[in-house]
């Protein structure tokens, strides 16, 4: 998804865009494509790569992916290739590149050699063409007052692979009837079997709804009051929007970017997965923390606020900024 934003900044831009690589998903090539990106089929090796390029007539090369070594970029700029490396802190981050570029707001750059640059942090995060056009609409959005109706959204992940969803969606009940509101909770699941027992146990002011993956996230978050999402990389687009959040951490990859957001006081922090999981006080405390969010709609907001001052969705201009200012 950060490939296709900084794909559409370029294509604004006039530039033509070529994608080489493999999409496992419909609705992501779709996406692609209907942004105006060619697909080509990843090349085996360095050396082949270098011919695509060549073939193509490339003014830079955008390297995404933990499994590429330093062959790849070495390979590239030997030819005269000015190349970039998308890192997420480590991860990455071995690549043979001119310029580093880490989105992850909280990462601060990295120590490169003389003559190579590097990005990181929140003024750089890449947003896409939704994401941005929905930004306003939900600044414009009247949200409901301390004893207004509230509608959640719970998704943790299109698949949920952790299985997050049948744990955490109790617990947002329990803060709804705890806060005294009345929730329309949706949760994104593969398999609802486990909300039937739910359903029968509702207050007569709270529904429960469960559908299968969503491709318009974005879309469905900013129709919400509050989303309660895992602490991946979704969340700064939730961040951006201006939605108020609510954050799981659902795998150890996610701790880094959780506590950012914790300690930042950019989103309410519900727990760890593995924690709710085994200790009663957690989920205790986490029904807590809910409940208060629930009925401090104040808070939310400032918290929301803080967010979308941080992600200002302007990161992929000033990307695509540094990679054109390498052929300078």
């Amino acid at each position: 998804m950060r490939l296709l934003a900084l794909a559409q900044e370029f294509i604004a831009r006039g530039r033509s865009v070529h994608l080489a690589g493999e999409l496992a998903l419909d609705w992501v090539e779709r996406s692609y494509r209907d942004a105006g990106v060619t697909l080509h089929t990843r090349p085996d090796d360095p050396a082949a790569l270098g011919d695509l390029a060549d073939g193509l007539a490339a003014s830079f090369v955008v390297i995404d992916g933990y499994h590429f070594g330093p062959s790849w970029g070495a390979h590239l700029r030997r030819h005269g290739l000015p190349v970039t490396a998308m890192v997420d802190g480590r991860f990455g981050a071995d690549q043979d590149a001119d310029l580093y570029v880490d989105q992850n707001p909280g990462a601060t750059p990295r120590k490169v050699e003389a003559g190579r640059h590097a990005l990181a942090g929140a003024p750089y995060t890449l947003f896409r063409d939704d994401v941005l056009a929905l930004r306003e609409e939900v600044a414009g959005r009247a949200r409901p007052g301390a004893q207004e109706r509230l509608s959640v959204l719970a998704v943790f992940g299109g698949s949920d692979p952790m299985g997050a969803a049948p744990l955490v969606a109790p617990i947002i009940l329990r803060a709804a009837a705890a806060a005294g509101v009345g929730m329309d909770l949706t949760v994104v699941t593969p398999d609802d079997a486990w909300a039937a027992p739910l359903r029968d146990d509702l207050p007569v002011d709270v529904t429960l709804t469960t559908t299968g993956p969503v491709t318009d996230l974005a879309a469905c978050a900013a129709r919400s009051d509050l989303v309660v999402t895992a602490s991946g990389s979704s969340v700064w687009e939730l961040l951006c929007l201006g939605v108020p959040t609510a954050v799981v951490c659902v795998i150890d990859n996610q701790r880094l970017g959780y506590d950012m957001v914790i300690e930042a006081d950019l989103a309410l922090g519900v727990g760890h997965l593995d924690e709710l999981h085994a200790v009663d006080t957690s989920r205790e405390d986490a029904t807590r923390r809910l409940a208060s969010a629930l009925g401090d709609p104040l808070a939310r907001e400032a918290r929301a606020q803080r967010g979308r001052e941080l992600l200002d969705g302007d990161g992929r201009r000033r990307v695509a900024d540094a990679i054109e200012a390498l052929r300078r």
